[in-house]
């Protein structure tokens, strides 16, 4: 069965307009991505973020800048000593909570690091749910029971995914 051209071709319609390679560019780098994890943990220091992350100075001054810059972080004078700089949360990157918290869950899950800590809910003290996809009324999602939607309303489903007939295919070149 040939896989639908029509599909494959609204989907490189939609990517030309997809917002996630400009987010990535922001905030996808791996040592973004660390400060932007590290301010959600309370580091708000130059020294402190340099510290926890094993950054260095040149590599961190650029990111704290770019994260600046793209509206995720704020750099202010510290109240208690106005000769030191704080870094904070804007409203746009505690917005990235959810991301940050789903790909940690995805990283151990798949075997990519381990850490004894768990997220939980301050009122409780109980740790928070699996992130995942939900419908409108509630129900979580798997991918292929998604679909996209054009401004007009118009709808059309992922294209059927070519199941490979041994499984047992080594990545190894």
């Amino acid at each position: 069965m040939a896989r639908d051209n029509k599909q494959i071709e609204a989907f490189r319609a939609a990517a030309l307009k997809c917002p996630l390679p400009s987010s990535i560019d922001l905030v996808g780098e791996r040592w973004a991505f660390l400060i932007v994890r590290g301010a959600l943990n309370g580091l708000q220091h130059f020294e402190e973020f340099q510290g926890c992350l094993g950054i260095a100075r040149n590599i961190l001054s650029d990111r704290l800048a770019k994260l600046v810059a793209g509206g995720v972080l704020c750099r202010a004078a510290d109240p208690r000593d106005r000769r030191k700089v704080i870094y904070s949360l804007t409203a746009k990157g505690e917005a990235l909570l959810p991301v940050v918290l789903a790909l940690r869950q995805w990283g151990l899950e798949w075997g990519h690091g381990s850490n004894d800590r768990v997220a939980a809910d301050i009122r409780d003290a109980k740790p928070i749910a699996r992130i995942a996809v939900h419908a409108h009324d509630g129900r979580e999602l798997k991918l292929d029971e998604l679909m996209w939607l054009d401004p007009d309303g118009n709808g059309y489903r992922l294209p059927d995914r070519i199941k490979p007939a041994d499984t047992t295919v080594s990545d190894a070149a």
